[in-house]
């Protein structure tokens, strides 16, 4: 499952990543790295980005990014 299939109001863990290069590091930078939990807020209207809770801050993130991060 990849964060882009987590539903509003549920916490999930970072698993793994899978994105390459420039893109991964972007989403590490971001404070999305192994093991981490991530509640996901709000879906904007038309359903691109998505809002997270991630180590205590909110952070807005494209569903093309939460489809490389793999949660449980």
């Amino acid at each position: 499952m990849t964060l882009r299939d987590v539903k509003i109001g549920e916490t999930v863990t970072v698993k793994k990543l899978t994105g390459e290069g420039a893109v991964k590091r972007r989403i590490m930078d971001m404070g999305l790295t192994k093991g981490v939990q991530v509640t996901v807020r709000k879906v904007a209207p038309l359903g691109d980005p998505l809002e997270v809770t991630v180590r205590g801050y909110e952070l807005s993130i494209r569903k093309a990014d939460a489809a490389m991060v793999e949660v449980q």
